[in-house]
């Protein structure tokens, strides 16, 4: 059977045109498929306007640290929409950019959504064509809850549309985007709320991550209610919101409300049903351990798929699903164990391996833990005072390194270089053994006792 392609992916984000990239480098034809903006959520409403916002975060508190270090500094009002302006000027560029990347590489963009005709076609409008290998690349999308006058809210994507800066903002959900957005707008001078189901941030994390985050958003003026179930959202006269609770209680009133209670994936219009794909509860499509779903000829990588959803996740798996199938790399695969994480909170927090509480729930009395906690030098001549605190899971008698978890100044870029080292099988002499960098908060990880 002829074919008119030997590969498509389906989704222009980061996974995608990484896997459709490679592909073409080894000498494959190839076409993307995207209806949206290149780049997909990383890139447009994700990671990179993120750290933008952040990094604003990041001044303001400088600023406002700035006069304990001897600095005469008279700070106005915080300009949002020429932030926003620059920001989304930055991206258009980011999708310019990625279009001429595809264009250099001789990789094909048909503009468009696709539909599954079979596992090795798809129909784009009224056109069907054929590949001999067919990629899902599709991500996912912010949920919002089915609740009365839910959609008077916005989701993580509606955050990045704001056109002005609330006064008041409240935040639900208890994951890494209600953590970011809520640091976001408090060094901002937004008054800002975040509720709770249970009483802790970042429950898939390990427990002193989300502790520590939680002290110091509230000394940081950032008002949290927890064990709040919403039941639906009102918008008075004034136009302002109202959040009623399940228990009676009402929150408000608030500027927006955003809701930061999880990302579903793309799934449902591709047609996968008909095909027979296999998805869990949740939507994902499940794939082996080489990215090939339960059809032949049809793999699926990043967000889509119920593996870690982390833009370089995506990244890796779709290179190395090209090194396989045509680079002749016939076992080359991701290992989505040990992979390094960082929630861009304020302060950040990043971590890798596994957490203290499911280490001891499969090892038992072999686990043992380090722990430090302390206030960054940075932080003695300022008015905030929030501590750094670092984890060390280890296991055995040789006391492998199975877990690192650090929330402070400087974590996002330290656990990097950390990763590899739990990688290769670091083990806590190995991190007693290496001459500490001082004065820095990193150096914590190799002197704890």
């Amino acid at each position: 059977m002829a074919f008119d392609y030997d590969l498509i992916v389906i989704g222009g984000g980061s996974g995608g045109l990484a896997c459709a990239q490679r592909a073409a480098d080894y000498g494959a034809r190839t076409l993307v498929i995207e209806g949206g903006r290149l780049g997909g959520t990383c890139v447009n409403v994700g990671c990179v306007p993120k750290k933008i916002m952040w990094n604003a975060g990041q001044i303001g508190h400088v600023l406002e640290a700035a006069p304990a270090y001897g600095f005469d500094v008279t700070v106005g009002r915080h300009d949002w929409q020429r932030l926003k302006a620059a920001r989304d000027a930055y991206i258009e560029r980011l999708n310019a950019i990625y279009g001429r990347n595809l264009e250099r590489r001789g990789v094909e963009l048909l503009r468009g959504w696709a539909r599954l005709v079979s596992p090795q076609s798809v129909l784009v409008g009224d056109r069907e064509i054929s590949a001999r290998t067919l990629v899902l690349a599709t991500g996912g999308r912010p949920l919002i809850p089915q609740l009365p006058g839910a959609t008077l809210g916005i989701s993580s994507d509606g955050f990045f549309e704001l056109p002005n800066r609330p006064e008041r903002v409240c935040i639900v959900g208890a994951g890494y985007v209600a953590a970011e957005l809520a640091g976001i707008f408090s060094a901002l001078g937004t008054h800002t709320t975040v509720v709770l189901r249970q009483e802790c941030l970042l429950r898939q994390f390990d427990r002193l991550l989300g502790e520590s985050l939680l002290t110091i958003m509230r000394d940081d003026g950032i008002e949290v209610v927890t064990h709040a179930v919403p039941g639906a959202l009102n918008r008075h006269a004034a136009g302002t919101l109202e959040l009623h609770l399940t228990d009676g209680r009402k929150l408000g009133p608030f500027d927006s409300l955003i809701w930061a209670v999880g990302r579903a994936p793309t799934s449902v219009e591709l047609g996968l049903d008909a095909l027979g794909v296999r998805l869990d509860a949740f939507g994902h499509v499940l794939t082996d351990p080489y990215q090939q779903t339960s059809v032949e000829n049809l793999y699926a990588i990043g967000d889509v798929t119920q593996h870690a959803g982390l833009t370089p996740v995506a990244i890796a798996a779709g290179r190395r699903l090209s090194d396989r199938l045509f680079g002749g790399q016939t076992e080359r695969r991701l290992d989505y164990e040990n992979i390094a994480t960082v929630v861009f909170s304020h302060p950040p927090i990043g971590t890798v391996g596994i957490s203290e509480q499911d280490a001891r729930a499969l090892y038992g009395d072999a686990v043992k833990v380090y722990t430090s906690s302390f206030v960054p030098m940075y932080h003695a001549f300022t008015r905030r005072k929030p501590h750094a605190h670092m984890k060390l899971v280890t296991l055995g008698e040789e006391q492998k390194i199975i877990g690192i978890h650090v929330i402070g100044e400087g974590a996002d870029e330290m656990m990097q270089g950390f990763a590899v080292a739990l990688r290769m099988g670091a083990t806590k002499r190995d991190f007693d053994d290496t001459v500490a960098i001082h004065p820095t908060s990193a150096e914590e990880l190799v002197t704890m006792r």
